[in-house]
């Protein structure tokens, strides 16, 4: 299942954790760290029109929700989908004050 491929992906990046579980491809993630920095997050992956990510609050956390359910979408969207998050991802925290 790709959403269980993509989840992995996330489990494996320290910088990420996962939010719920997996209900219909659907797989919620974000950023440890504030509400803040996963919704400039959220602002650059769907500003960069390549992928789309729709949020929500869960516990008062945000949080990104990526849904997998395209019959087309194979094992290399998937990893070139979190490419792209993780590059922007790396983006946004190192513009965060230290």
């Amino acid at each position: 299942m790709l959403a269980k491929e993509f989840e992995s992906l996330v489990r494996a990046d320290q910088r990420f954790e996962i939010s719920a579980d997996i209900v219909l491809g659907l797989v919620c993630f974000r950023l440890k760290g504030s509400n803040e920095v996963n919704e400039t997050l959220l602002k650059r992956i769907n500003n960069g029109r390549k992928i789309h990510l729709v949020p929500c609050l869960l516990s008062g956390q945000f949080v990104l929700r990526f849904a997998l359910c395209a019959r087309t979408t194979e094992s290399r969207h998937i990893r070139e989908a979190w490419r792209l998050i993780t590059q922007l991802a790396e983006e946004v925290m190192q513009e965060l004050p230290h």
